[in-house]
């Protein structure tokens, strides 16, 4: 299953790429807001087994938004690919260095960002939504706890990053739509259907066209598994949570020289079985 945020509105996705408007489709059972159907995920899921898709429409890219417009809690897991840490200049974490963004960053898979005053690099990650929360969630069960994956970018200002120790990074990776994610949700189900394991995604990243990030989440240091049962342990986990995992490496902080984003610059971002975001970025 995927779904979608169309114009605000909540859409089932078909496999020909169409999208069914939940609300009306389910006469009102379910909402139109796309982030209110995480509570009602399990509920949701049995809706969506049988719903009626002869009534699916287009979806133009441009009307698609955050698959997660207003996530109750944001974690995001840093130096998670060993390639990224050596990059960084950093000894492997020996557990997830965790930090949070803020939901008002958010925006969707396509449009422009505009720039903030420092030096603006990109991060691929993949994404996991919370459908069932909770405490204490053991690793072997960790991933029944999520309701699918989606792709994001963790866009960071380094200069606000590391503008004094410690690092700032939750303000120095929340500025206005740098956290772009989409451009579905896709449940673990699809994805292994389609012939993808939700343990070895291909992901990476190009600006301008040339190629700066590609690896695959199986070189993670700590599996999406693990970053659910290590955040549970401490945090109680929501319905509509949000988990960046970690980028690997090729960011622009650690080319030689560094290389940021400029006005002007296209950044596209893409994952097997998930699909592709592209945004162009703009001066104030």
């Amino acid at each position: 299953m995927r779904i979608a945020n169309a114009a605000g509105r909540l859409v089932l996705m078909t496999p020909d790429g169409l999208g069914l408007d939940v609300e009306s489709a389910s006469d009102g059972r379910f909402g139109a807001d796309p982030q209110g159907v995480y509570d009602r995920w399990d509920e949701f899921r049995t809706w969506a087994d049988t719903a009626p898709l002869d009534a699916a429409e287009p979806i133009a890219d441009g009307d698609l938004r955050a698959v997660t417009p207003r996530p109750p809690q944001v974690f995001a897991v840093g130096l998670n690919y060993r390639d990224h840490a050596a990059e960084s200049g950093f000894e492997l974490p020996a557990e997830p260095l965790v930090f949070t963004k803020y939901a008002s960053s958010f925006t969707g898979p396509t449009g422009d960002i505009t720039l903030s005053p420092g030096d603006v690099d990109w991060e691929v990650e993949l994404v996991a939504v919370i459908g069932t929360g909770g405490r204490a969630i053991a690793e072997d069960r960790a991933w029944a706890h999520v309701a699918g994956l989606t792709l994001g970018q963790d866009i960071s200002d380094r200069v606000a990053q590391f503008a004094a120790p410690p690092p700032q990074f939750g303000l120095g990776k929340s500025y206005p739509g740098f956290s772009p994610v989409g451009p579905h949700l896709v449940t673990l189900d699809e994805l292994r259907d389609n012939g993808h394991d939700p343990d070895d995604l291909e992901l990476g990243c190009l600006v301008n066209g040339e190629s700066v990030q590609k690896s695959r989440t199986s070189e993670m240091i700590f599996t999406v598994p693990v970053i659910i049962a290590r955040l549970s342990a401490i945090v109680t986990l929501l319905p509509g949570d949000v988990v960046f995992t970690g980028t690997p490496a090729g960011v622009g902080v650690g080319m030689t020289p560094p290389r940021f984003l400029q006005a002007g610059d296209e950044l596209t971002t893409w994952c097997t079985g998930i699909g592709e975001m592209r945004h162009r970025f703009v001066s104030t």
